[in-house]
């Protein structure tokens, strides 16, 4: 028998667990001949979400929880529960349902009959999205793939199940800003993409706005691509060239023409764009900058407040006094 563990990061979704949890009840059943643990990590939420953790705890062994003292964020929530799986195969995916658990007997089936080490899941569709959302996520697929060496596939979600070898690999790489969909393509290994259809919030309402969409972005940028440095230095170069090709020709004009200081407008407005190259060159050093500045912290990713682990171990003291 193995043991699968299935990580579940939950962010105020005391309307989305009764629900996923009567699903995944329903999966694991299917499942019967296999053990499973549910990790469900509270990121800090404000509603009944703890609540409704330690009920689900008391009532089924299999659901055990981690309570972060305040919001770390998606990723810290992923790389908690990943670390706190104890199970052979380990999953991930979203409470709300957009990662359909009903496709995890399958992604086992492969995982035990071929040669692979991860099955992850990809939307073939956007239908029901915002189209804006939808345009500003493909092209930002299609610019970090242009930009990195590590390819990240467009659609991909983070919802997979990975076998042991791999999630120690992805564990060990502890970094303080994390991009999940770019370090489990870093780390290799043999990965198998399934495809669904785009799927509904089963309750509630998204965490994610466009500001937190294009932030997280820019995580996956800097964490798996120094371009933009190199852009900097390009463009730094070119309007070196540039300016030194200017000069030349006021040179030649003045001593042709006469009247040097004609044109002066335009040169304002050369001198804003130039500073205003200048500037947005200074802020992509300034973004790496900062990344190796909280790296050099070594800050946690994450602190528990609360977990199911210290409650059975409070259960045991309580017996054995």
């Amino acid at each position: 028998m193995s043991r699968i563990s299935v990580v579940i990061p939950c962010f105020n979704e005391e309307e989305a667990l009764p629900l996923y949890y009567r699903e995944m009840c329903r999966v694991m059943g299917e499942m019967s001949g296999e053990e499973f643990e549910l990790i469900f990590v509270d990121d800090g939420s404000s509603d009944r979400t703890l609540s409704i953790l330690k009920e689900m705890n008391e009532a089924d062994g299999r659901c055990r929880y981690l309570s972060f003292s305040r919001n770390f964020g998606k990723e810290a929530a992923i790389y908690a529960g990943l670390k706190n799986a104890a199970g052979d195969y380990v999953a991930t995916m979203d409470v709300d349902m957009q990662d359909p658990p009903g496709l995890l007997p399958e992604m086992y089936r492969i995982l035990q009959e071929e040669n692979y080490d991860s099955v992850a899941t990809r939307r073939s569709t956007r239908a029901g999205e915002p189209k804006i959302r939808s345009f500003l996520s493909e092209s930002f697929y299609k610019f970090i793939n242009r930009i990195s060496k590590t390819e990240i596939v467009n659609g991909a979600r983070d919802y997979r199940l990975m076998k042991r070898k791999m999630v120690d690999a992805v564990l060990g790489m502890s970094e303080y800003n994390r991009f999940s969909k770019g370090i489990f393509e870093w780390v290799g290994f043999r990965t198998k993409w399934l495809e669904f259809q785009n799927v509904g919030r089963c309750a509630g309402q998204t965490k994610w706005s466009v500001g937190k969409l294009f932030a997280y972005s820019l995580e996956g940028i800097t964490g798996f691509s120094v371009a933009p440095l190199s852009l900097a230095s390009v463009v730094g170069v070119c309007f070196c060239i540039l300016s030194f090709l200017m000069i030349l020709v006021i040179i030649v004009r003045t001593l042709i023409w006469g009247d040097p200081v004609s044109g002066w407008p335009s040169l304002v407005c050369i001198i804003f764009m130039v500073s205003g190259i200048q500037l947005f060159c200074t802020g992509i050093v300034g973004e790496y900058l900062s990344k190796t500045y909280l790296e050099t912290k070594h800050r946690p990713i994450f602190i528990l407040k609360d977990s199911s682990e210290e409650k059975k171990g409070d259960r045991h003291e309580a017996a054995s006094v």
